[in-house]
């Protein structure tokens, strides 16, 4: 089978990792947060995939990096609501840490990929 570009990319194949443990988290939130933190939480970890994915179909390095950052920014975001999530009760200690390793890495590879697109950029 195909695969395009951004599935071939390490930190996209990680970035569905964190999504995929985000809703099995959200998947417990109280009912009435379904509209909420839960709604948050989900669009936001989709969002770092999303950007990484479509930062590959753009044509010039420096919009690549844009995409980048936004991807960084949905991630923060998401480490954002999970710390939210802890604090209410809604996630334990133990399942921020946890997912908080996830992150950790993960904005490394993604700060890379952008720094790498940058460079690109500035040696047209």
């Amino acid at each position: 089978m195909y695969q395009f570009g951004f599935e071939k990319l390490e930190v996209w194949q990680e970035a569905r990792k964190l999504t995929a443990e985000i809703y099995k988290l959200t998947a417990a939130f109280p009912e009435r947060e379904k509209f909420g933190l839960t709604n948050q939480l989900r669009r936001a970890s989709v969002s770092v995939a999303a950007n990484i994915a479509e930062g590959t179909a753009r044509l010039t390095p420096k919009d690549q990096a844009r995409f980048s950052s936004v991807a960084y920014g949905s991630l923060m975001e998401t480490l954002s609501h999970l710390i939210t999530s802890a604090d209410l009760g809604f996630i334990t200690e133990q399942e921020l840490l946890l997912v908080r390793n996830m992150i950790q890495p993960l904005s490394l590879k993604i700060n890379n990929l952008r720094t790498t697109q940058i460079r690109k950029g500035s040696k047209r």
